[in-house]
Parts: structure tokens; sequence; C-alpha cells
């Protein structure tokens, strides 16, 4: 015979905790897509709002509308809040803040008034961008390029100070070279020139005259395209890097302590041992 095994009964603050924070059911799945597109129509109506000349109904379409999506963020906050031990946390919590901050600007809306305050409010409902940072905490594979970057800082700083540093060796050699003749009037100008030049961006604002400057410029030119190659390399590195060693690819959240990226097949938290949720209870 099998033991019986006796498992845990959740509550229902706890079910709805599995549904808000975590992915790994249908019903926690279902969320995040709704959520996805609600954050995505909402980037779209600030974008449309920002246009000049539309008629006024499209206008007035944007705000009931803009108020529809406030509502429905102001209720997943709350059902965050309730559905979590510990709400301090997520209200401190980076993601916390962020969603705090994308939801109070149409709020705020009506405790100021006034002519002279309505450019104070246009630049608070501008908050309403943050919520495109909403969408990495529903992209799984968004956490290993945070990680990747994370890991790449050190060899990417080391690159970034090289670069200055030819910079201000090619900018200075240009100056002496080109003189104010040409436009480069001072070094840090100069240095301007090579770092547009080295980006391969070439505004054109200012250009060598002379033989030697020419064909110096046209090094820097050459080595731009290698230069722009090596962040993207080492990211790419420190990515693949990443994938292989990541071995919590679930979206586990404890409803004790708010921890994360658990262990796939973990039955407990590793932080405060409190019991998880089972996809298959």
């Amino acid at each position: 015979m099998k033991p019986n095994k006796q498992k845990k009964k959740f509550s229902w603050r706890e079910r709805l905790h599995e549904i808000i924070y975590e992915a790994d059911t249908p019903a926690g799945k279902l969320f995040d897509v709704i959520l996805l597109i609600v954050i995505i129509l909402s980037i779209f109506f600030v974008m449309i709002e920002s246009v000049k000349g539309l008629p006024r109904w499209v206008y007035l379409y944007l705000y009931y509308a803009e108020w529809v999506i406030t509502i429905l963020f102001s209720i997943e906050y709350i059902l965050r809040l309730i559905s979590i031990k510990k709400p301090q946390k997520y209200v401190f919590s980076f993601y916390g803040i962020i969603d705090f901050l994308s939801t109070i600007p149409l709020y705020l809306s009506f405790f100021i008034s006034g002519s002279t305050a309505l450019l104070t409010v246009r630049a608070l409902r501008l908050l309403r961008v943050f919520r495109i940072l909403k969408i990495n905490r529903y992209i799984g594979e968004g956490n290993k390029l945070v990680i990747a970057l994370r890991d790449s800082r050190p060899k990417i700083l080391v690159f970034l100070f090289a670069v200055l540093v030819l910079s201000l060796i090619a900018g200075t050699l240009m100056y002496m070279i080109e003189g104010s003749e040409s436009g480069f009037t001072s070094i840090p100008i100069s240095i301007y020139w090579c770092i547009v030049t080295l980006t391969t961006v070439g505004f054109g604002d200012i250009h060598p005259i002379t033989p030697l400057g020419q064909f110096i410029a046209s090094i820097i030119m050459i080595m731009g395209y290698g230069i722009i190659a090596v962040p993207t390399g080492i990211v790419s590195a420190e990515y693949s890097r990443a994938t292989k060693k990541s071995t919590n690819n679930n979206t586990q959240h404890c409803y004790n302590c708010n921890a994360t990226e658990h262990q796939n097949g973990a039955d407990f938290c590793y932080n405060c041992g409190y019991k998880l949720h089972d996809d298959n209870e």
C-alpha cells in the first residue's frame, strides 16, 4: 500500500496569491496574459493621446478608457496587497513601487486644480508610461537577460574605459592635425567627433579636410564596426551561460516571505521553509 501523503489545505488568500504572483497554473497564465494586454493597451493610449489635432471624441474615448484601465490596475494592486502575508514587502519592492507610480497619476488630478496646475497634472499623467516596466514581471526570459547584463557589467566597464581612452587619444590627435579651421576648435569637441565617428553615427557637423586627418578618420570608422560588436558578444556569451546554469524556470512565489527563484520541483521555500503550491494538487 502506498503511504497516505497528507496534503496541506491552502486558504483562499494563498490560492489568490498563486494566481496573481505565479504563472505555472492555467489561471495564473490567463491572469498574466490579460494583464499584458491591458498594459500594452494603456501604453498605446498614452502615445495616441500625445498626438495633436485628432477629433474631440477620440480624446474623450481615451479619457474613459484610461479610467477603466486605472481602475483595473487599482484592483490588481489591492489584490496583491491582500493576497500576501507581508504586504509591506510588496509595497516597498521594485515592482510594488512601479505599480503604485503607474496607478496614481489619474487620481491625483482630483486634488490638483486650477489653470496653473494643468502642466503639473499633464506631467503626472505621463507616469503611466511606467506600466511598460510591469511587463518584465511576466516574461521569464527577461530574468536571464538581467542576469546576463549584471554578469557582463565588469567586462563592459573595462571595454568602455578602453573606448574612452582611445577617443581621448584620437580626439587630441585630430585637434593637432586639423585645428580650428576644420571645426576641431578644442580637444572636447574633437573627442565628441571621435565618439560620433567611432559609433558610426556620423552627424557630419564636423569633418576632417586634410589628407592625414581623413586617413585617421577612415581607420576610426573601420574600428567602429568591430567595437560595436564587442558588447553584443559579451552579453550573448553571458546569456548563454545563464541559460545553461538556469535550473529554476518556474514562477513559484512564496506566500509567507515573498521569495522567488525556487528550484524546479521544490516543495518548500528555500528562505523560510513555507510549503509551496503544487501544480498537480
